[in-house]
């Protein structure tokens, strides 16, 4: 893939990534108020709405874990592309084909690689 169509896709991503990170943040602090205010007003609260407020407080904090990952992924690529080494399988060394760069700009390796790294790496 082209150096330059690549760090385009991959600074498009990280924009995308930062805008998703701020709602995820956002939304994990409303969640994280809602039950502070609830338990300080002294009110009994229902099992179920609880359980929901427990559940939503899980995916927002699950979301805001997902985003920096993928953020991460992405920086590490424009860092590759900086030093020399992007487009090349992180395992193997052999060039990764454009077909997957297109699809997946972050990746590390090539196909034949594609569960080699640990999830973040």
């Amino acid at each position: 893939m082209n150096p330059d169509r690549a760090r385009e896709m991959l600074t498009a991503e990280l924009k995308e990534l930062d805008d998703r990170a701020e709602f995820a943040a956002s939304s994990a602090a409303e969640s994280a108020s809602g039950d502070l205010a609830a338990n300080e007003s002294g009110t009994t609260q229902h099992p179920a709405d609880f359980g929901t407020e427990v559940t939503n407080r899980m995916e927002s904090e699950g979301l805001v874990r997902t985003v920096e990952l993928q953020r991460r992924r992405v920086q590490d690529a424009l860092d590759r592309l900086d030093d020399g080494t992007y487009g090349r399988c992180a395992v193997c060394g052999t060039e990764i084909d454009d077909e997957r760069l297109e699809a997946r700009p972050e990746v590390a390796t090539c196909r034949e690689h594609a569960d080699a790294l640990p999830v973040g790496g």
